[in-house]
């Protein structure tokens, strides 16, 4: 998990992207990183690992104040019955814990998804590989790094 916080903080280093970093004990919801990284619930940006029923692995961002809504992202994607991928496929795909994916799916050689929702604020949070580190930096930033096809999958 360290390894792949590294590789973080090294792809915003190489872009030179500014970024705030937070250490905090083990937060496992995206409500106990808000309180602990002392910013408001919708500028976390949460990372999930969902799978199509063909048995393909995708990377799905949303703002942490929302939740996916499958059926739009499974439009999005053209596929069917999208589920959220196993505490162990997760560890298996990004060597991370559940709850603390980074939303840099070509780190992870996953396509990546956002919604709309996370460049609602102009800076982002979110977890970087590890339950107990988290960074904040521009969304136009985000988006850059990621790559990731923008669309509306989210619901309050």
């Amino acid at each position: 998990m360290e390894k792949e916080a590294e590789q973080v903080l090294n792809l915003l280093k190489e872009n030179k992207v500014e970024y705030q970093l937070y250490e905090h004990p083990p937060v496992y919801t995206s409500e106990e990183a808000a309180k602990a990284r002392g910013v408001e619930l919708k500028t976390g940006c949460k990372s999930m690992i969902l799978k199509t029923k063909e048995g393909k692995f995708v990377l799905a961002n949303i703002a942490a104040d929302r939740k996916i809504d499958t059926k739009k992202l499974e439009k999005i994607i053209g596929t069917k019955g999208l589920k959220f991928a196993t505490k162990e496929d997760v560890m298996t795909k990004t060597r991370c814990e559940s709850g603390s994916v980074h939303p840099f799916g070509r780190l992870l050689g996953l396509e990546t998804y956002l919604d709309s929702s996370v460049l609602e604020n102009e800076s982002v949070n979110f977890n970087i590989g590890m339950l107990t580190k988290g960074v904040k930096i521009r969304k136009d930033d985000l988006v850059r790094l990621m790559k990731p096809e923008i669309g509306e999958f989210s619901k309050v």
